[in-house]
């Protein structure tokens, strides 16, 4: 399993080269079991970008899920996110020579977004395989922002505002699981895509999770994130992902 692990890491330089960008995604989570059917889930989560060296994200969110059978369960939950937005740049012209090629400099801010989600669970097995598949619709609304940006023509700094924006997104997952014979960790691969008329991005994932014992276990993943179309309400762009998780049951 250790081999397995480094293998997980070293995908990370072997693919740098074709993605844009880096950045360690962490969460902790608590679950508790109501009863047999019923469970609720609080989780935070941290990521980073700009090659590890840029805080991307803080949120909180809280989940519900009932199982109907071992085989079929519904969830639906709510998360805040707190977004560090890109800095942006508008220039006047094409030539970067001229005088006054550039426009307006609006530098990086945090801003809040608003996140509900409901969707449902299917799962099976094969021998020591298990293939599930997840899918999930989520709609996500950030409100309005007035932040500041320099004008370099009239060379001051002014207000400006960003205005709301809703947006819809269905996510596909499909999961696949293989139990080691008395070994303590599940390694797992996934494909997940984000739709919304056309698929906006791809997310490609492989990982291990470990059950430390029964109410205690963590996971390691590589993720490697393919946008295929702009969404200036996520701000998501080509990545390269080292993911870190903890999860306590009680």
């Amino acid at each position: 399993m250790k081999k397995y692990i480094l293998f997980i890491l070293t995908l990370l330089p072997m693919v740098s080269m074709a993605q844009s960008d880096a950045g360690l995604w962490t969460s902790v989570g608590i679950d508790k079991k109501i009863n047999k059917k019923l469970s609720f889930g609080l989780e935070g989560e941290f990521r980073s970008r700009n090659d590890f060296k840029t805080a991307d994200r803080w949120s909180i969110g809280l989940d519900g899920t009932y199982k109907f059978t071992k085989k079929f369960r519904v969830a639906a939950g709510y998360t805040l996110l707190n977004d560090n937005r890109k800095e942006k740049i508008s220039y006047n012209n094409d030539d970067p020579s001229s005088l006054n090629y550039y426009n307006n400099w609006r530098p990086s801010y945090w801003t809040v977004r608003h996140r509900v989600f409901a969707g449902f669970g299917l799962s099976t097995g094969v021998g020591r395989w298990s293939f599930s598949l997840r899918e999930r619709w989520q709609y996500t609304y950030r409100p309005e922002k007035t932040t500041t940006r320099y004008d370099f023509d009239n060379a001051k700094w002014e207000d400006t505002t960003v205005k709301g924006k809703a947006s819809n997104v269905l996510r596909s997952r499909i999961q696949a699981e293989y139990d080691i014979p008395y070994c303590t960790w599940t390694p797992y691969a996934s494909v997940e895509l984000y739709n919304a008329w056309s698929v906006q991005k791809v997310r490609y994932t492989i990982g291990a999770d470990w059950k430390i014992n029964k109410k205690n276990s963590a996971g390691i993943y590589y993720r490697l994130q393919n946008e295929r179309s702009s969404n200036d309400d996520d701000e998501d762009s080509n990545m390269n992902i080292i993911g870190l998780t903890y999860n306590f049951k009680f």
